[in-house]
């Protein structure tokens, strides 16, 4: 489903409205938070979707990082977990479900969070994935609308998932590019949303998923009364993939993403049309984008990058205007 879609379908919904709800689905954030307590609310996320690797066990650790990430985005701790499972029964080895299971909890457990049970449906293409349950205090949920004119933006993992995954499809990836991409899809958004949390001046947050960099970016700004200003040499992506872009070896979703969103976006003539691509790639399990004040962004980089987060770069920054809009420079 591309982000018009969603869009479109959400509009059938009403406006929820409730004095405990903090977050919902009116501003597509990525997890509902209700508060229970001054001090206490829950975070509340769910996701699954199909195979983007070939083996079982590392399949089932990417949808488990991907969902877990809803979570830390909001600046949450999550809890417990629950599987999502669809699966061809009569088609499939019982034993590629339980390497997926297993490549699941082996992440459940690196983030501290505990498997308390799921549900399982026959179907005739393999899905999986969690709901997950976190907490969070009630003053502290990272939106990811919020960001000031002024901010700096860090992205903590490099671009290009979904391009990869694509590439692996029509079996031409080298084993260095596909290492690196699931090297990042297994990575835990955990330490760069605990570094986030414990810094000053974050006035926004999210992560990246399907609808791309980019598309994440749009949201941050919409509705808003500033802009998004991005240093396109800066933004981190994997080695190797130009040539793939190139030649047009994209995903489906990253057309979407872009007849969608380009509108928005104010591109200067030196960025060259395959950067753009990339920047529209939806992504798998990818980064936190953080909007936070500029003299607390170095020191929150330095962090991460003294944690293990290499990757990590200011990408650019929040803007007076115009307003709504992503300049790519």
């Amino acid at each position: 489903m591309g982000p018009e879609d969603l869009h479109q379908a959400l509009q059938v919904l009403p406006l929820i409205s409730h004095p405990n709800l903090i977050t919902g689905i009116e501003h597509a954030e990525d997890a509902g938070v209700y508060r229970l307590t001054d001090d206490l609310a829950l975070v509340q996320t769910v996701d699954f979707f199909t195979p983007i690797v070939d083996d079982p066990y590392t399949f089932g650790q990417v949808a488990a990082v991907n969902a877990l990430s809803d979570v830390y985005a909001m600046g949450g701790t999550p809890l417990t977990a629950m599987n999502i499972i669809c699966f061809p029964v009569k088609k499939m080895d019982i034993a590629i479900l339980q390497q997926i299971l297993l490549g699941g909890l082996s992440k459940m457990r690196e983030a501290g969070v505990l498997l308390v049970g799921g549900h399982s449906v026959e179907d005739d293409e393999l899905k999986y994935g969690l709901s997950v349950t976190g907490v969070i205090h009630p003053q502290k949920v990272l939106k990811n609308r919020g960001a000031r004119a002024g901010d700096r933006l860090i992205l903590t993992k490099p671009l290009g998932t979904g391009i990869v995954s694509t590439v692996l499809k029509a079996d031409m990836v080298g084993e260095a590019l596909l290492a690196e991409s699931i090297r990042c899809m297994t990575m835990l958004n955990k330490t760069a949303a605990e570094l986030t949390t414990a810094a000053s001046g974050v006035h926004a947050c999210t992560d990246i998923t399907g609808f791309g960099f980019l598309g994440h970016a749009c949201e941050m700004v919409a509705a808003s009364d500033v802009g998004i200003r991005i240093d396109t040499a800066a933004v981190p992506f994997f080695e190797g993939i130009r040539e793939f872009v190139e030649d047009g070896i994209i995903p489906a979703g990253l057309h979407r993403n872009r007849k969608f969103r380009e509108p928005l976006i104010d591109r200067a003539a030196n960025v060259p049309d395959w950067l753009v691509d990339i920047l529209f790639d939806p992504q798998t399990a990818g980064g936190l984008l953080i909007a936070l004040d500029a003299d607390q962004a170095e020191g929150l980089l330095a962090g991460m990058h003294a944690h293990g987060l290499s990757d990590a770069a200011i990408v650019g920054e929040v803007v007076a205007g115009p307003a709504g809009r992503i300049q790519l420079l």
